[in-house]
């Protein structure tokens, strides 16, 4: 059983982005490693809902919202991990 190249579609960039964020979370600063993780993530939602493949489990719709919500909520941790003044603003709403 030979896979060939066409079935990959865009997974191996979305790997090698995914690869990327991670390489600079532990090498560099958490905060441009989230933001880079969180935007290859983001980049996956919009190759999915222009119809590129998926698993048959799941349906687009799914994996859409999923993939992109979990990339806005890495992009946005990253962003307010960047500003201290935000991140305090959060914290002491948190504290209540």
């Amino acid at each position: 059983m030979t896979i060939s190249r066409e079935s990959w579609g865009p997974y191996p960039l979305i790997l090698a982005g995914a690869a990327v964020g991670v390489v600079l979370i532990f090498l560099v600063d958490p905060r441009w490693g989230g933001f880079a993780l969180g935007a290859a993530i983001m980049v996956a939602a919009a190759l999915r809902f222009a119809g590129y493949g998926g698993l048959a489990v799941r349906s687009k719709r799914t994996d859409v919202i999923t993939l992109g919500a979990f990339g806005f909520v890495l992009v946005l941790t990253s962003l307010i991990l960047a500003n201290d003044e935000l991140k305090g603003i959060i914290m002491s709403l948190l504290a209540r």
